[in-house]
């Protein structure tokens, strides 16, 4: 059976209620919606309202009141649910493989030229789900997209905003996402699987299992001119219904050798003369292992050279107790271990395995040593 056609008065009572409790976004979106809707029976009227959305105050603008309702806080505790970013910085420029940096993109593009896209009846893909072991980048890049659109970050982290009493878990959840829907902002929602998980898990007691639909409603609820990404190391626990409620699905792997050069090379610039030739052997040394692995590995190190007063080139080498495990990354390790000087053949070949006419062969030098 088809439903009932909205009348206008309906749209219009909506629109006022929306107004009147100041949800702005919320606004936004029913505007959004009223274009689509009318495009055909009344253009003038959609043609108007497009022309109002386009012109709308931006979060720059003075015109553009901030919020003034305070931090949402857990109701035992006191404590604040929320971690804010107003203005998001990096250490170093994050490093993002290929189709990650393509998804980051298109939902920057979407949000800088959303008339597009109300023109053709579609919004800005307003949710994004970040899957991915950690350490891959997934924070960094939530912290990226805040940054690159001049948006505060709000970070919430699932596994903290459980209350000690359950049942208040799910209003904690309400009033920060109510809250995050009154800032132009990017909110994350961290460790996602903490509360989203499957609600068929025996395992799982009934009020976490609300939990679950407590969010599907609020992410339902949440409006096209905001971002929400959500951030989660065990997408095979996530409920079903969690995963058809985002709009966009990037996953993050493990960096490959090249991605891994790139970074380590970015730590160490200023701080090494050959940082380019470090970054080359750390990567296929610590090959497998995440961009906080790595960082992790090469801060021990250069704390470690600072208090023994030795030249961080001295102490990279003890990075190198670790190889790759493909026979091909162990013979170009050993190759430019060679190469570069760091270490005799004799030397590269017992840390790799790898046996010195095969170093040899590909053009790691004569041995430094006696034969």
């Amino acid at each position: 059976m088809p439903s009932k056609p909205v009348s206008i008065e309906t749209e219009f009572t909506h629109l006022a209620r929306l107004a009147l409790t100041g949800r702005g976004q919320d606004v936004q979106l029913l505007l959004h919606r009223v274009v689509k809707r009318y495009r055909g029976t009344s253009p003038e009227l959609a043609s108007t309202i497009a022309e109002l959305l386009r012109e709308a105050p931006t979060r720059a603008s003075p015109l553009r009141r901030q919020s003034e309702v305070p931090l949402p806080v857990d109701g035992d505790t006191r404590l604040q649910l929320l971690r804010v970013e107003d203005h998001p910085v990096f250490d170093h420029e994050p490093v993002f493989g290929t189709q990650i940096s393509a998804k980051l993109a298109q939902l920057v593009n979407e949000r800088e030229n959303p008339a597009v896209l109300i023109e053709a009846g579609l919004h800005p893909s307003k949710t994004a789900l970040f899957v991915g072991p950690p350490g891959v980048g997934k924070t960094l890049a939530a912290r990226w997209l805040a940054k690159t659109l001049g948006r505060p970050l709000l970070i919430l982290d699932l596994a903290a905003v459980m209350s000690s009493y359950l049942g208040r878990t799910g209003g904690n959840l309400r009033h920060v996402l109510d809250y995050a829907k009154t800032i132009d902002c990017v909110l994350l929602l961290d460790e996602l699987d903490a509360i989203a998980k499957r609600r068929d898990d025996g395992g799982e007691i009934g009020e976490l299992k609300r939990l679950v639909t407590v969010l599907i409603q609020e992410i339902d609820d949440w409006p096209s001119t905001g971002l929400l990404v959500a951030a989660t190391n065990h997408p095979e626990l996530l409920d079903p219904a969690i995963w058809r409620r985002f709009e966009m699905l990037l996953e993050f792997p493990l960096p490959d050798t090249t991605a891994l050069s790139i970074y380590i090379i970015d730590l160490l610039s200023g701080r090494i003369d050959n940082a380019a030739i470090w970054g080359r052997v750390l990567a296929l040394s610590l090959s497998g292992r995440s961009f906080s692995d790595v960082e992790r590995e090469i801060n021990g190190l250069r704390r470690a050279a600072a208090l023994e007063g030795r030249k961080l080139e001295d102490v990279l080498t003890t990075a190198l107790r670790t190889i790759p495990e493909s026979k091909a990354e162990r013979i170009e390790l050993a190759s430019l271990l060679v190469d570069e000087g760091i270490m005799s053949q004799r030397q590269a070949s017992e840390l790799t395995g790898i046996a010195r006419d095969t170093i040899r062969k590909r053009g790691g030098g004569p041995d430094s040593e006696s034969e």
